[in-house]
């Protein structure tokens, strides 16, 4: 589908979905009618996210098994790997302390003066599931077949590393075979995403519909300062990310970020990184990223490189204390920062990951849990701005690591979001690194 088609077709779903939800909640109906009515609108934007969640692990099996064999050798994968990792803890540190210098300067919760909640009041989220023990013990896969069926994406690159790792390592007839047969996967996956991508403002309608019709619109407005303030923040880390892509790529990180637009609108509009994980991968195959960078790159990335949800959790911790009025020193605050660091790690296969980081901080704090209350009823519109940074994230991070590897090709096409689809695996589309 062509980008811009696509782009618009989701704003149109998006901006329709936003009539119709508020046009529901204005319809008075009663709670149990407003949440059955509601209930239609999440049918089809989880049928949606479920064609999505289908085709996520096949494609990023297939994508890192074929683009490892075709790099030939173990020390190409670490060194990938060691430049990944050396991106994505600098843009970590740089986004936590974004929120944490908004949340200081812009001081969106001064002035609630909220009593302090009950000691038995609760938020209902598993944080004992982010203990750092379970979290290393689950980045290894007990069962491949478990894997798949969960989506665990950290899980699947493991083993897909052991399987791209032992085809490199087979002799030449063997080897080619199975690579082949993988390559070929590659472009069947491709094409189905493609299929699933049709469907996308339809997924968008029904999302956006039910936010509005069961939390109406007026919800904007109260919590505006805090919204204000924290996309604020999401604008200004877009800008060091851009900056810092422009820095490696020059001029062609405004290319990607022209050819990221629909991909962030689908992003923001369902607030999942998964919708938007193979529409990624086909744009930044587009842009000249060789898929043997892409296909690794990108699924590390989404464990371990989420810009958006790392500047949120800082800004939410400090936001909470001043809600109510509890001091945080510099000193504390840069405790946070290094235990954000590294607790969030683990947050990539936990539901509502980033409200449950925050929520497993607080008390390490002296910070009342259930004031995570205040920043749930919102934590939607939230979700749908950080998501869409993870992308924008990810995306300069694939580029610029195909850079450093001299596996970044020209753009196909002049018109960046009408171009053909790349085909990854040919030599003379993606220059080899000499």
């Amino acid at each position: 589908m062509n980008a811009n088609k696509l782009t618009i077709r989701i704003m149109i779903g998006m901006l329709l979905g936003v009539v119709a939800g508020y046009t529901v909640n204005k319809m008075q109906l009663s709670p149990a009618a407003l949440k059955e009515t509601a209930g239609y609108f999440s049918l089809a934007s989880d049928i949606f996210l479920r064609l999505i969640k289908m085709i996520i692990a096949p494609l990023v099996f297939s994508t890192v098994v074929s683009g490892i064999a075709n790099m030939g050798d173990s020390k190409s994968v670490g060194r990938v790997g060691v430049k990944s990792l050396l991106w994505f803890v600098t843009a970590s540190i740089v986004s936590l302390l974004v929120g944490c210098i908004l949340a200081n300067v812009l001081q969106p919760g001064a002035g609630l003066n909220m009593p302090l909640p009950a000691a038995n009041a609760v938020t209902n989220l598993a944080t004992k599931s982010l203990s750092f023990n379970t979290f290393l013990l689950n980045v290894f896969p007990k069962s491949i077949f478990e894997a798949f069926a969960g989506n665990q994406i950290l899980q699947i690159l493991i083993f897909s590393i052991f399987f791209g790792l032992a085809i490199a390592s087979l002799p030449g007839k063997t080897a080619s075979t199975i690579t082949k047969f993988t390559d070929e996967l590659v472009h069947v996956m491709i094409k189905v995403t493609d299929f699933v991508m049709q469907f996308a403002p339809i997924g968008v309608f029904a999302a956006m519909g039910a936010a509005i019709a069961t939390q109406g619109i007026g919800v904007l407005g109260t919590y505006g300062k805090l919204i204000g303030s924290f996309y604020l923040g999401l604008a200004g880390l877009i800008v060091l990310l851009v900056f810092a892509g422009w820095l490696f790529l020059g001029r062609r990180v405004f290319t990607l970020m022209q050819m990221m637009r629909s991909v962030m609108l689908l992003a923001f509009s369902t607030a999942s990184s998964e919708a938007a994980y193979p529409k990624t991968m086909e744009q930044l195959q587009k842009f000249g990223a060789s898929n043997k960078i892409t296909s690794f790159v990108l699924p590390l990335g989404y464990s371990f490189n989420l810009d958006g949800s790392m500047l949120y959790q800082s800004f939410a911790v400090i936001f909470i204390a001043q809600a109510y009025g509890i001091d945080m020193p510099i000193s504390q605050q840069i405790t946070l920062l290094a235990v954000l660091m590294i607790s969030s790690k683990g947050m990539a296969g936990v539901a509502r990951a980033s409200l449950v980081v925050v929520a497993a901080i607080l008390p390490m704090f002296n910070l009342p849990e259930s004031g995570l209350l205040l920043i749930m009823a919102i934590d939607q519109f939230l979700d749908m701005g950080r998501t869409a940074i993870n992308v924008v994230g990810n995306s300069i991070a694939t580029a610029v690591v195909a850079k450093w590897e001299g596996q970044l090709g020209e753009t196909v096409g002049d018109d960046a979001d009408n171009v053909p689809a790349l085909d990854p695996f040919d030599p003379v589309a993606v220059p080899e690194k000499a």
